[in-house]
């Protein structure tokens, strides 16, 4: 199959993992959403599948654009697919799939895609529509358009993210399923398409469960539906490059490595490669899995930095496909309890983020509340950051829209970008780590170009257990066979106990410690656990030696609420927290970067208080509105005495 195919060769891009690997990875038992494998849930839907690919550069080429207003249908119980009295093992030709027109004269018919209501793509359903902010189950999505395709050309489906699992249909005619809410996909569609009128339908479900990544308890929005945008991308059918990464080699100088796979080609065909400022212009030829391999050293290269986010035009060819992009080089590893960015030490002054769009129109009257997907969320929410005087980010908790990742690459701010395993996974589940794989691999695979991220992250607050230590061991054996460029590291939590001396005493010990490079630890001292003003008595210990990230630690604070420093909800309570936790973070010689949560509020179904948090996460250090609460001042003036090249000590 294509898809095996695909799957097997981005293990080749980095020399040296081994074959038991490629097929644990590959022959798990259960490959839901596996790029080129057939899913075998018993709870799979009854559309056939065919599974899609990941085109690397798909949102650099040129494309026809599906955005817009789409016909939409909840449908609870699942009558979309047609047949009684339960869903048939394939759509019936009364399913919604058919995008037949009502007839008062014809056959009973109860929908009428024509005359059904309409929501925004991209956009979740969830904060478009009041009747649907809680909805969780399968909404059907219809557009008719006009295409017609070129000769010699195929054309693929890209959507940037469907909540969670999404079903295409073109003209009656199945072309994919793909499964994960966070991560982009794309469907050859060349057999299903017309020249003229032509019609999609997409069924899209975000029910929550316990064998799906995330699982059914998260603190954040279970936003659904087409959260990406949509868009058909031509390629050559004679041949065009799917896969495309340059990377700059640790320890080597200025020494540049690459690869391109090219699908549909025979061994021995060439592929060009141009960086036009470097004045780079190499050539090299496929092998017999369609890789062409590239080595050489540019004169004059800068190196990208957060001081200095410079960025270079990659251009490939191969035939008649032609390929552009933007990338900058750097080198990111980790020597004793250090992080080094390009050989030298650095200390990350980050913050966590969500993928929410704020409602700050002002300057950006794109933007929208709900599931954050454009370059102006990204610019608009990236800038926060930037004003915080951050040089790091979290994207917590799951893979963010490209668009954040290249507002990121121009911005000079380092990404730690994360996997949705959060929480309390079933890690026995061969369906679950299935899916942890495939988010894991996708995103691998999407975002391998982007200087901005530093680090892959496996996981976020996952209680010990040799279940689950295995389950994200095998995670970090894919991260690290996929891409060794990058660090590995995963969000943890430790217990706290009293020392002799009665002070409380936390050591950094949790089973993932052996297999991570960078030690990211979240703590709530002063809101979840003991008191704001004793958090500088608190003891910490690092027997590893690692580099620790204390990934959280924050309270939460409602816009304009005051009062003393002692009454929770209030902005002086945050802020007076923040200032007592850098206090005991200045005493922690291991530390080598901070990430407060959280950047802004955001939605969540677990937060309940009314009038103050009323369905909201308030721990942001900025509202959703744009107004920066007293802690953020805080943060930044610890950033701004804090400097980047900071050592251990």
């Amino acid at each position: 199959m294509a898809g095996m195919r695909r799957f097997c060769s981005t293990r080749r891009l980095f020399s040296a993992p081994s074959l038991h690997l490629y097929a644990a990875l590959l022959l798990a038992p259960l490959f839901t959403a596996a790029p080129g494998l057939r899913a075998q849930s018993p709870a799979a839907s009854p559309m056939p599948i065919e599974q899609p690919t990941v085109l690397v550069s798909a949102t650099q080429r040129h494309a026809t654009s599906l955005n817009g207003p789409w016909h939409f249908i909840p449908d609870p119980y699942r009558n979309g697919w047609g047949g009684w009295p339960d869903e048939p093992s394939a759509p019936s030709p009364n399913g919604f799939v058919a995008d037949k027109h009502f007839d008062p004269r014809g056959p009973v018919q109860e929908y009428n895609w024509p005359d059904e209501p309409e929501l925004a793509v991209p956009g979740d359903w969830n904060s478009q529509r009041a009747e649907l902010l809680y909805y969780e189950g399968l909404v059907w999505y219809q557009r008719n358009f006009t295409y017609h395709p070129a000769a010699g050309m195929r054309s693929f489906l890209h959507f940037g993210a469907a909540s969670y699992r999404a079903n295409v249909t073109v003209n009656g005619k199945n072309v994919c399923e793909h499964q994960g809410a966070f991560t982009s996909f794309d469907c050859d569609a060349t057999a299903a398409l017309k020249d003229g009128d032509n019609s999609i339908v997409v069924a899209v479900d975000n029910v929550r469960k316990r064998e799906r990544v995330p699982t059914t308890k998260t603190d954040w929005w279970n936003y659904g539906g087409l959260t990406g945008e949509v868009s058909i991308v031509e390629v050559p059918a004679a041949g065009f490059i799917d896969e495309d990464r340059l990377w700059l080699e640790r320890g080597a100088g200025d020494h540049v490595s690459g690869r391109a796979h090219v699908e549909g080609v025979a061994t021995g065909t060439p592929v060009h490669l141009r960086l036009p400022e470097l004045h780079v212009d190499v050539n090299a030829k496929t092998d017999a899995q369609g890789i062409a391999h590239f080595s050489f050293e540019p004169k004059g290269l800068e190196r990208w930095s957060p001081e200095h986010a410079r960025l270079y035009r990659v251009e490939w060819q191969v035939g008649s496909d032609q390929l552009a992009d933007t990338i900058g080089f750097r080198t990111v590893e980790v020597r004793g309890g250090e992080i080094l960015l390009n050989g030298k030490p650095i200390y990350l002054k980050g913050v966590n983020m969500h993928a929410e769009a704020p409602r700050s129109y002002a300057a950006y009257p794109e933007s929208k509340s709900g599931r954050a997907w454009s370059e102006a969320d990204a610019r608009l929410t990236l800038g926060y950051a930037r004003a915080l005087g951050c040089n790091f980010v979290r994207m917590a908790h799951y893979p963010y829209p490209d668009a954040f990742l290249r507002e990121a690459d121009r911005a000079g701010l380092l990404v730690w970008s994360e996997i949705p395993v959060y929480w309390s996974i079933d890690w026995t589940s061969p369906e679950a780590l299935a899916s942890a794989k495939s988010q894991l691999h996708e995103q691998i695979l999407r975002d391998g170009n982007r200087a901005s991220i530093a680090l892959w992250s496996m996981s976020n607050e996952t209680p010990p257990s040799p279940d689950r230590t295995e389950f994200i061991h095998k995670l970090i054996d894919q991260a690290r066979a996929e891409d060794p460029t990058r660090l590995i590291t995963s969000a943890m939590v430790t217990p706290f106990h009293k020392d002799a001396e009665g002070n409380s005493t936390a050591t950094l010990d949790d089973p993932l410690v052996p297999y991570l490079d960078v030690l990211g630890y979240n703590e709530y001292i002063g809101w979840y656990t003991g008191k704001s003003d004793d958090a500088p008595s608190y003891r910490w210990s690092d027997p590893s030696g690692k580099p620790v990230i204390v990934s959280e630690f924050g309270a939460g604070a409602k816009t304009g609420m005051h009062g003393d420093v002692r009454d929770r909800f209030t902005e002086e309570f945050q802020a007076h927290l923040f200032e007592k936790q850098f206090e005991m973070i200045d005493k922690m010689p291991f530390v080598r970067g901070t990430t407060p949560w959280v950047l802004m509020d955001f939605r969540s179904p677990t937060r309940l208080l009314p009038g103050i948090q009323d369905g909201y996460n308030r721990k942001g250090l900025v509202s959703l509105s744009g107004e920066h609460k007293a802690a953020f001042e805080v943060v930044r003036r610890q950033y701004a005495k804090t400097p980047a090249q900071m050592t251990a000590h």
